[in-house]
């Protein structure tokens, strides 16, 4: 690969990556950890089929296209299935996090609507290979913009920001466009940025939308500049009206676009989600299962929990639930509650009926949360529990499960995947889809996921 000669600016040399990027350019360990994004995404996905948001969202979808909406019988256009698919991939807080932020979810809808409408074969090594380029892009924009701390801290919520040029790279990648044409992709792309943090106030669904429109946005632009049409050449330099000025009030640091190409793949950087909630309830969750562990205490010998937090987390996750189920996934309260009563924090302990379950807020009402002014803006809570006997035990996990450093054991992602997609799909079909995503590198025409993705979620009740 070709990406790197010294004169050229880092958004050409990363939209030269993109352009030349290949399966055979890609290491095996990053491969595999990319296909089970991909069915970890679409696991996500079709059981966001049943949110109320998916019903809300495909409202607006016209009645021409050939683009499955996943978990459904029906198509509709592909700009619309993949602000639709991108709303269900996003819908339960399932799908992964720690690239733009939520990657997969603006990157998988895009890609697959470009799919469907190919006149010809994509092999799922040219599948494999677009979705890397849409991590690499993502993650990189949102590291030169200075990172997730210092980019959503201004009210961007960067999976809609910086998840439209992460979609415009896969789709332009897959299509096998020019390094300029992947440019124009890419920098078009900057003009459909969007997405608020305004939703976290008071459980709004508007989180949710997000992860569409970046996807929508994305395959828009990718469409536009394949036609001819260009994007601004200055957008990601130290001038008026560029990405990094207007979302980071900075010039930013675009050499982080560039840095180490080919080395550094930010698929690595993502992480799964075993927990129906904003990844920062994790960690804290997380604390409280390995106390639990090695105490060998029960929760309800839980006198009090006592959080320390940044400022930021605080901000982000700190109140105690909600009566929306959006706003009580963003709820780090909530999460730990729902760990001590139900035995879980995954999806079933999102429904209403659990959310509106008294032991739960009885349970929220024995913790207090402190702001720790010491605390960087993504350091992870320290959970101090105090018993019924008197023990007080404390911990900080420093990375949640479903990182690298904790890793979700395959049989927990298999078990992940088997549920999430069986709330639309019947058991045979779940086996089929998983066992061709898990062979992907051998699959000769993507194309074939319009099938495979047929479910009956119009026929199974909406998860509230």
């Amino acid at each position: 690969m070709n990406i790197a000669t010294p004169h050229r600016t880092p958004i050409e040399r990363l939209a030269a990556f993109v352009a030349n990027l290949r399966f055979e350019d890609i290491p095996t360990d990053v491969v595999a950890k990319t296909k089970i994004h991909i069915a970890d995404t679409l696991g996500a996905a079709l059981a966001g089929a049943r949110s109320g948001e998916f019903g809300l969202a495909r409202k607006i979808a016209g009645q021409d296209g050939k683009t499955r909406l996943w978990g459904t019988q029906t198509f509709a256009s592909a700009r619309d299935a993949a602000l639709i698919n991108g709303v269900a991939a996003h819908a339960f807080e399932l799908d992964d996090a720690g690239g733009c932020d939520h990657s997969g979810a603006v990157v998988m809808p895009a890609v697959l609507a470009a799919v469907s409408t190919s006149k010809h074969p994509i092999s799922g090594k040219q599948l494999i290979a677009s979705v890397v380029a849409g991590y690499d892009v993502g993650r990189r924009v949102l590291e030169a913009a200075g990172g997730y701390d210092s980019h959503n801290s201004l009210g961007w919520h960067s999976t809609g920001t910086c998840g439209t040029m992460a979609a415009a790279a896969a789709v332009a990648n897959l299509q096998g466009l020019s390094q300029q044409v992947c440019l124009d992709a890419i920098t078009l792309a900057t003009s459909f940025s969007s997405g608020l943090w305004g939703f976290i106030h008071d459980g709004s669904q508007a989180k949710k939308i997000h992860a569409g429109r970046a996807a929508e946005g994305g395959l828009l632009a990718a469409t536009l500049a394949a036609e001819g049409f260009a994007g601004p050449s200055k957008v990601f330099e130290d001038v008026w009206g560029s990405f990094f000025r207007s979302f980071n009030k900075s010039s930013g640091e675009p050499e982080k676009l560039s840095e180490a190409l080919g080395e550094s793949w930010k698929v690595n950087r993502a992480v799964l989600k075993p927990y129906a909630s904003c990844r920062g309830a994790h960690s804290a969750v997380d604390a409280l299962e390995d106390i639990l562990l090695e105490t060998r205490q029960e929760p309800g010998k839980i006198v009090s929990m006592h959080l320390h937090l940044s400022e930021m987390l605080m901000g982000m996750c700190g109140h105690k639930g909600s009566n929306s189920m959006a706003g009580t996934q963003m709820s780090l309260p909530y999460a730990l509650a729902a760990r001590c009563i139900f035995g879980t924090a995954g999806l079933d302990a999102y429904s209403a009926q659990c959310r509106s379950d008294p032991r739960v807020s009885a349970v929220m009402q024995r913790m207090e949360l402190e702001i720790d002014m010491a605390m960087q803006p993504l350091d992870e809570p320290v959970l101090t529990l105090l018993f019924s006997d008197g023990t007080r035990t404390s911990r900080m996990v420093l990375r949640a499960t479903g990182s690298a450093e904790r890793p979700m054991q395959r049989e927990a992602i298999d078990d992940k995947f088997r549920d999430l997609a069986g709330m639309t799909l019947e058991d045979n079909q779940v086996s089929n889809l998983l066992n061709v995503l898990n062979t992907l590198e051998q699959f000769e025409d993507c194309r074939q996921f319009e099938t495979l993705l047929a479910g009956d979620a119009d026929n199974r009740p909406t998860f509230r």
